[in-house]
């Protein structure tokens, strides 16, 4: 007997299934991170040189070359680090092509296996195979052996310049209110804008990952925190010394 659903069969709207979804959420989650790395490691700059010393002009050549180091570094790992991650994806559909057109019925049986673990019986877990092998084969071998959607591999040419653009845009904040703000509140107007940016990053990174923002903004404000207030030290202290 057949159970009868009382909604449409496929997706909710509430969870995104469209094709393209995880490529999109990698440059995204990218992009977040390389806002929150410019944000801090740029304020965690301008911090320690205003401990050092109270000359706007080093302070702003200070900021200006960690903003384009930084930016660089990210772009530059960023491509890095996904170019290699979507090498080893091609690697492996390359060799699973291989495998079906070599061994087709060694790579039914194993994606019929595959869906024997999941808890179908032999027979309808055959029968499944079976359908999208014929339908698709190596896009079904390919994301229930490997995880991998051979039409949504990762790009990145995306990751880097989100990484790039976002670094410098976070990076443009505690530079500019550190610079364009007066010498008596300057480093208490960054601290704030610095901590306001921390927990806007830390609730849009929680929000991606589906996960109560509370907790994600409370790290991400501390970690700034902490990371402003050792470079502040060692600032002041490197500036009394060679003063």
């Amino acid at each position: 007997m057949t159970a009868e659903l009382e909604v449409p069969v496929g997706p909710h709207e509430d969870e995104p299934h469209q094709s393209g979804f995880n490529n999109r959420l990698n440059w995204l989650r990218a992009a977040v991170l390389g806002a929150n790395d410019g944000i801090v490691s740029t304020a965690g700059i301008v911090i320690g040189a205003a401990g050092a010393t109270s000359d706007r002009n080093a302070i702003v050549i200070a900021g200006v070359a960690g903003l384009a180091a930084g930016a660089m570094s990210m772009g530059a790992g960023e491509y890095v680090s996904v170019s290699t991650q979507r090498d080893s994806e091609l690697a492996l559909l390359a060799k699973e092509r291989r495998e079906l057109r070599e061994e087709p019925e060694e790579e039914l049986a194993e994606l019929a296996g595959i869906y024997v673990e999941k808890g179908l019986s032999e027979e309808l877990a055959l029968e499944v195979a079976e359908a999208l092998t014929a339908k698709d084969a190596l896009g079904a071998h390919a994301e229930a052996e490997l995880g991998i959607d051979p039409d949504d591999l990762s790009s990145p040419w995306h990751a880097a310049w989100a990484s790039m653009l976002s670094f410098t845009i976070g990076a443009l904040l505690p530079l500019l209110t550190m610079t364009l703000g007066g010498s008596g509140y300057r480093l208490w107007l960054t601290v704030a804008a610095v901590v306001l940016a921390l927990g806007f990053t830390g609730f849009i990174s929680a929000r991606l990952g589906y996960a109560r923002p509370g907790r994600a903004v409370a790290r991400n404000v501390a970690g700034g925190l902490f990371a402003m207030a050792v470079t502040f030290g060692i600032g002041s202290a490197l500036g009394t010394q060679i003063g």
